[in-house]
């Protein structure tokens, strides 16, 4: 079996320079590393959308200009740790939802462009919010376990809600 990825043909070497230069002109505007992560190596990123079969991607995956857009995420992930050193501490919560839930959740955080638990932040402030305003904060009904959310139905899907890192 060979196990060597072939090199980048002619044609994948002009299609992983001119990723490589979108890369750099973004990196240039100096992105947080997510939306850096997002536009060039995401799902629907500029690798995924030039290589799109598994083939190209692993050819893509093993030449210089990859290993260069690595380099510029590494760099964004560092900067934005070295300009946050006060930043609180994050936990990790598991959430256990209902299949379709987490479907939907999904499909509303991809609508937004931002990550599912960026969106589960956002509702859950605004639940504490309204509670807030309503002055329920202290007349909550417990459920299974000590939490405020009914235990789901058979067929949940596990869902981790922790830092966007």
């Amino acid at each position: 079996m060979n196990t060597k990825t072939p090199p980048v043909s002619p044609d994948g070497q002009q299609a992983a320079t001119a990723v490589l230069q979108v890369a750099e002109r973004l990196y240039a505007m100096d992105p947080a590393w997510v939306v850096f992560f997002r536009e060039v190596l995401g799902v629907d990123g500029i690798v995924r959308r030039t290589f799109g079969d598994a083939d190209a991607l692993m050819r893509f995956e093993c030449s210089p200009q990859y290993a260069r857009i690595r380099e510029m995420l590494d760099t964004l992930r560092s900067r934005q740790r070295d300009d946050q050193p006060d930043r609180e501490a994050q936990r990790v919560v598991t959430v256990r939802m209902p299949r379709s839930l987490h479907e939907s959740l999904k499909s509303e955080a991809g609508d937004l462009r931002v990550s599912i638990n960026t969106l589960c932040i956002s509702k859950l402030m605004k639940v504490l919010e309204s509670q807030e305003k309503r002055g329920l904060s202290g007349d909550r009904q417990h459920g299974p376990g000590g939490s405020d959310i009914p235990a789901p139905a058979l067929g949940s899907k596990k869902v981790r809600i922790g830092a966007d890192l």
